[in-house]
C-alpha cells in the first residue's frame, strides 16, 4: 500500500459507509492533517430539508483524527488502533453544511497522554470555517 496522501480513508477508519463521511487524507504532518468529505444524498445525518445534522460535524472531526492516527500506525508498521471518542469541547457552528457539499477538515492535535489525545479541528468549506472545536479521543492499546 502506497502511504503517501491522498489516501482513501477507508484504509485508515474503521468506518464504513454509509457512516463513514470523509473520503480521503490529503495531507499529514506529524499528528496533523487535512482530510475531505462530500455529503452524499443516502447520508443518514443529513435531514429532510437536506442540511448535515449539528452532530455530525463532530463526527467529521473524530473520523479526520481517526485517518491521521490510522496514517501514523501503517506508517509505523503497527495494526490500526481503534479509537473512541470520549468528550468534545467548545464546538462552535458558524454555518449549515448541505447535501453535496465538498469540505476539507483540518486537525491539529494539541496533546497526546498516554492513550488519550486533544485536538483542535475545523470544517470548511472553500473559503468558509463552518465549524471549530475541541474533541478527545481515547485509542484502545
Amino acid at each position: 500500500m502506497k502511504l503517501n496522501p491522498p489516501l482513501e480513508a477507508e484504509a485508515l477508519i474503521p468506518h464504513r459507509l454509509p457512516m463513514r463521511l470523509i473520503e480521503r487524507l490529503l495531507e499529514v504532518e506529524g499528528k496533523n492533517g487535512v482530510v475531505d468529505a462530500q455529503i452524499p444524498a443516502d447520508c443518514p445525518l443529513v435531514s429532510p430539508a437536506g442540511q448535515l445534522e449539528d452532530v455530525a460535524l463532530i463526527e467529521l472531526m473524530a473520523q479526520a483524527q481517526a485517518a491521521i492516527k490510522g496514517y501514523a500506525d501503517l506508517r509505523d508498521n503497527k495494526p490500526i488502533k481503534q479509537g473512541f471518542l470520549v468528550g468534545i469541547k467548545k464546538l462552535v457552528k458558524l454555518g449549515s453544511v448541505n447535501l453535496g457539499d465538498y469540505l476539507k477538515i483540518s486537525i491539529k492535535t494539541l496533546v497526546e497522554l498516554d492513550d488519550f489525545a486533544v485536538a483542535e479541528g475545523e470544517v470548511w468549506r472553500g473559503e468558509e470555517l463552518l465549524a471549530r472545536g475541541e474533541i478527545k479521543v481515547w485509542v484502545r492499546g
